[in-house]
C-alpha cells in the first residue's frame, strides 16, 4: 500500500476515524463472492436494517424445501413438520448380548462401559463396506455429574469409578441397520468396537521416536496407549476415519504441591490439576511430575481403519500437535493430499499439511502420505488477502521437524500466523475449491493474549471485541490450487442478536431474528453442496442470547447466503457430528450432553438419566432430507 492510498483509508465518510470492521466489509464489497448485501451504504448500523430486510424476503424466497422451525427451550429434538426423529444409539447401550443393558441406577461399571457406545458423542462418518453401513462416532468427554451422579456429590468413590468415566472416552465403531424405516444399531456385529484410553496405537511420522515421545513405558517413543478427548473427524479417500483430540490437557495432573509445569506444557493447557477426572489415580501415565512426556504423545489426529477390526490405529505426527477439532482432507489437483485442520482454543491458529508424496488411487500405500509432508499457518491480511506460512526449523527456530510437530503451536506462533476466535470445524465445499472455517467465539478478543503471550488484537477476520457469538470465515485457494501459499477470504457469516443489538453484534445481513444462532461449532457439507451448521454454545436464552433458546442445527446456502434452522436439540445440549445414510434419506445427528447440567433428561423424558445420543432424522414420506 503506497501512503497516499493509507491516508484515504484512514476514515469513513463520515470523517470519523475507521475501524478495521469497516475496512474488512469495504474490501469485501470489491469481491463478488463475499454476503449479497452485507453493506451498500458503509457503517456497521447498516446490518440491522439489512436484516430486517432479509427475513422479510426470505419468507418468499427461501429455496430450501422446508419451513424453517422456531427456536426452542423444550426438552426434545424439534424439526421441521414432515420430518420424524429417531434415536439410533444412546450412551450406555451395549455392542455385545454379553454386555448388560444400561442401568440408569448405577450407570454402570468399567467393563460394562467398554463393552457400550461411548458418551458426549462428537464427530461421526459413514462408511459402507461389502453391504455393511458402519457408523463411527467420537466419544469426547464424560458428564461427570450424570456418569457419577449415584455417588454423593458426583464424584469418583472407587477406582472402578474412575475408570468407568475413562472408558467413556474414545471412538465407538458399529454397525447400524435400518428396519421398517428405523435405524438402530446391530449388536454383535464384527465391526463393532470401541477405542479407548487403552488401546494400543503406532506413533508415527517425523516425531516418532524422538526423546520427546519415549516414556518408560515406551522407551523406543513409538507405541502409545489411548486416544482421548476426541472431538472432530475427518476421512482419507482410501476409507480410512480421521479421529481428533482435542482437549487433552484436562487429565493430566500432580499430587506434588510444588510441581512446576514445564512452559512448553502450560501452552497446551496443562495445569498441576485436572479437571476431576482424576485419571492420575490409577495410571501414573497421567501424573506429568512422574511421566512429564506422555502429554507429548497425545493432541494429534489418529487413522483408524473402521473395517478391520484388528487394525491398529495410528497417530499421524506429521500433522502437528494442537487442539484439534477436525482434519478436513483434499486431494489437490495435482494428486498431493492437503488436510486443514483448527487448533480450538481462544487465540490460536489455523493449519494446513501438504503431503510430500501424491495420492494413488490403485496404490495400497496412500496411508503413508500423512506420515511425510509439510506444515504450514495461516495468516489472514485485513485487506482479504491471506497467506500460509511454511514451519520449518528455518522459519521457527526449532531444531527439528519432529520437535515442530510436537510444539506446533509455538511454531505458529513464531511465524506470527493470525490469533484466531477458537477455530472449530473445517469444510470444503464439494462444489467448488472453496473453504469454510467456524471460528465459534472468543470472550478474550481484544482483550487477552493467547496461551504464548500472541496478541488478539481486533482485526481481518476477528472483527469484534469480546466476541460472543462467533462467525464463519471462508477462503479460496489462489488458481484453485490448495498447495499454493496464497488465498483470499471474506466472512461468511458473522453471528449475532439482531433483538437485542442494533451495532456489529447483531449479525451481518444474513442474520434475522428468526434464524439468529450463537457459537457455531461443528460445520459439514452434504453433496448437494448445502452446508450444514451446528452450535455449541450459551444457552440459557437470556441477556445477550434472549430468544436464541437451545443449541441447533441451521442449513446455509454459500451462493446466496440464506441461512435457515433446521433443527433444534433438547436442553443444556450440544448438536455436534453429522452424516447421511447411504441412500441420503436419513441424517444421522449427534445429540451431546444433554441435560449438562442436571437439567434435561433427554431422551426418555420424564426423571431418567439424560444421556448423549446419535438420532437419525428422515422425512416421513422418505424423500432425501432437502
Amino acid at each position: 500500500m503506497n501512503k497516499s492510498s493509507e491516508k484515504k483509508e484512514l476514515r469513513s465518510s463520515n470523517g470519523s476515524p475507521r475501524s478495521d470492521f469497516d475496512i474488512l466489509v469495504e474490501n469485501s464489497i470489491y469481491r463478488r463472492d463475499f454476503i449479497h448485501g452485507i453493506i451498500t451504504f458503509g457503517g456497521i448500523a447498516f446490518l440491522t436494517n439489512c436484516a430486517e430486510t432479509s427475513e422479510s424476503s426470505k419468507k418468499n424466497s427461501s429455496k430450501f424445501t422446508f419451513k424453517q422451525i422456531k427456536a426452542s427451550t423444550a426438552d426434545t429434538v424439534t424439526v421441521p413438520e414432515g420430518y420424524k426423529v429417531d434415536v439410533v444409539v444412546s450412551w450406555g447401550d451395549p455392542l455385545w448380548t454379553k454386555a448388560p443393558e444400561f442401568d440408569p441406577v448405577t450407570r454402570g461399571t468399567a467393563l460394562s462401559q467398554e463393552l457400550a457406545f461411548g458418551d458426549n458423542n462428537d464427530g461421526q462418518d459413514i462408511f459402507h463396506h461389502s453391504g455393511h453401513v458402519i457408523l463411527v462416532v467420537n466419544n469426547e468427554t464424560t458428564n461427570r455429574k450424570i456418569i457419577w451422579g449415584n455417588r454423593p456429590d458426583s464424584k469418583p468413590v472407587t477406582s472402578d469409578d474412575i475408570k468407568k468415566g475413562m472408558m467413556a472416552h474414545g471412538v465407538t465403531i458399529m454397525e447400524i441397520k435400518s428396519s421398517n424405516g428405523k435405524w438402530g444399531l446391530l449388536k454383535d456385529s464384527p465391526y463393532n468396537r470401541r477405542i479407548t484410553p487403552e488401546t494400543k496405537m503406532l506413533i508415527t511420522g517425523p516425531a516418532a521416536a524422538h526423546s520427546l515421545m519415549k516414556t518408560a513405558e515406551d522407551p523406543t517413543g513409538t507405541i502409545a496407549k489411548g486416544t482421548w478427548n476426541n472431538c472432530g473427524s475427518g476421512r482419507t479417500p482410501w476409507g480410512t476415519y480421521l479421529t481428533c483430540e482435542e482437549n487433552f490437557h484436562k487429565y493430566f495432573s500432580s499430587k506434588k504441591k510444588n510441581h512446576k509445569v514445564p512452559e512448553n506444557l502450560r501452552r497446551y493447557g496443562i495445569r498441576r490439576r485436572d479437571k476431576g477426572y482424576k485419571w492420575a489415580d490409577i495410571d501414573e501415565r497421567f501424573d506429568i511430575a512422574k511421566n512429564p512426556n506422555e502429554a507429548n504423545r497425545v493432541g494429534y489426529v489418529v487413522e483408524i481403519d473402521p473395517t478391520n477390526p484388528k487394525s491398529i490405529p495410528r497417530k499421524l505426527t506429521a500433522l502437528g500437535r494442537l487442539q484439534h477439532e477436525n482434519a478436513e482432507v483434499v486431494v489437490n489437483k495435482d494428486g498431493h493430499l492437503v488436510v486443514y485442520m483448527g487448533d480450538d482454543e481462544r487465540g490460536e491458529f489455523i493449519y494446513r499439511f501438504i503431503s510430500e508424496g501424491k495420492y494413488n488411487p490403485n496404490s495400497a500405500k496412500n496411508s503413508f502420505l500423512l506420515e511425510k509432508g509439510f506444515l504450514f499457518a495461516a495468516k489472514f491480511n485485513v485487506d482479504g488477502s491471506g497467506k500460509w506460512l511454511p514451519l520449518t526449523p528455518k522459519t521457527t527456530g526449532f531444531a527439528s521437524e519432529a520437535e515442530i510437530c510436537i510444539n506446533t503451536r509455538q511454531a505458529g506462533s513464531a511465524v506470527g500466523a493470525t490469533t484466531m476466535d477458537r477455530p472449530e470445524w473445517i469444510a470444503l465445499n464439494p462444489t467448488k475449491p472453496e473453504l469454510y472455517c467456524a471460528l465459534t467465539n472468543n470472550k478474550g478478543r481484544g482483550l487477552k493474549p493467547n496461551e504464548g503471550g500472541d496478541t488478539t488484537p481486533v482485526i481481518g477476520p476477528n472483527p469484534r471485541k469480546r466476541n460472543e457469538y462467533g462467525q464463519i470465515v471462508r477462503w479460496w485457494p489462489k488458481n484453485a490450487d490448495h498447495t499454493s501459499d496464497d488465498f483470499t477470504w471474506d466472512l461468511f457469516v458473522l453471528a449475532g442478536n439482531p433483538v437485542v443489538h442494533n451495532n456489529s453484534f447483531a449479525g451481518s445481513s444474513n442474520i434475522d431474528r428468526g434464524n439468529m444462532f450463537n457459537s457455531p461449532d461443528g460445520i459439514k457439507f452434504d453433496q448437494s453442496g448445502h452446508l450444514w451448521i451446528q452450535t455449541d454454545g450459551n444457552y440459557s436464552n437470556k441477556g445477550a442470547f434472549r430468544g436464541q433458546g437451545n443449541n441447533q442445527m441451521l442449513v446455509g446456502d454459500p451462493k446466496t447466503g440464506e441461512i435457515a434452522r433446521f433443527l433444534v436439540g433438547p436442553k443444556e445440549c450440544s448438536i455436534s457430528g453429522l452424516s447421511w445414510s447411504p441412500d441420503r434419506r436419513s441424517m444421522f445427528v449427534g445429540i451431546q450432553n444433554p441435560g449438562k447440567r442436571g437439567g434435561g433428561h433427554w431422551p426418555e423424558g420424564g426423571t431418567s438419566v439424560a444421556r448423549s445420543s446419535i438420532i437419525a432424522v428422515s422425512r416421513i414420506d422418505r424423500g432425501k432430507i432437502i
